[in-house]
């Protein structure tokens, strides 16, 4: 967990090292981090904002020599394949999973319980809001195919979620990334991404326990 949280806090020096080591394999490398961190569903915390946001930054450089093209086209791919993976395994495997011993605890039963609450707030559009909310984005999937969402339903909110989530996010990095102010806090900044973007889920979660809490007073 340690060298993850290190990763995360200084992905830009990471990501300068994964393309020193690997050229054009980055592109791959970080393609399936996006595509894993929602289609493997067990694995929720790898990093997704902060990823696009330092990899167009890098795009921007012309000392790196990435095409933000390349980016742009494979974040789009790599969540909206994500997506369907992790929609089918639910559909097909959702819960027989649920029921085995290592799932249970390879996941929090608390952050299916919220992604279920979430779900059923705000239907087939979880898909498109949960791309820019950590971890529920993981669970979102998986749980909608558990409802009986028509795949159809899924995959147009699946592509306006990712399509939303990568312009802003490699927009942002794009334009703004090589700003001496961000270089020089960069770490900040990504700390900074991750608390906006878990700012729903905390709202909702305060909400959920508040109302928890007063239907246990009127009973």
């Amino acid at each position: 967990m340690a060298t993850l949280i290190d990763f995360i806090l200084n992905i830009d020096d990471h990501l300068v090292t994964i393309v020193n080591n690997f050229g054009d394999w980055t592109y791959l490398i970080l393609f399936l981090i996006i595509f894993v961190e929602t289609g493997a569903v067990i694995l929720p915390f790898l990093p997704g904002d902060s990823l696009l946001f330092a990899a167009a930054a890098l795009a921007a450089n012309p000392d790196y020599g990435l095409n933000i093209w390349i980016f742009v086209a494979l974040f789009l791919a790599a969540p909206i394949l994500g997506d369907s993976t992790n929609f089918m395994i639910g559909h097909f495997l959702g819960n027989k999973l649920k029921s085995e011993s290592w799932f249970q605890k390879a996941v929090k039963p608390e952050y299916l319980e919220r992604t279920e609450k979430f779900f059923e707030k705000h239907g087939a559009m979880s898909i498109t809001l949960a791309r820019f909310m950590p971890i529920i984005r993981t669970f979102a999937p998986f749980i909608a195919a558990g409802t009986g969402l028509k795949y159809n339903s899924f995959i147009k909110h699946n592509i306006i979620g990712a399509v939303a989530w990568v312009t802003l996010c490699c927009g942002a990095g794009f334009f703004f990334g090589n700003m001496p102010f961000v270089k020089e806090h960069f770490s900040m900044i990504i700390i900074g991404i991750i608390v906006v973007s878990l700012i729903p889920a905390i709202v909702g979660l305060v909400k959920g326990s508040s109302s928890n809490q007063g239907s246990e007073t009127n009973d």
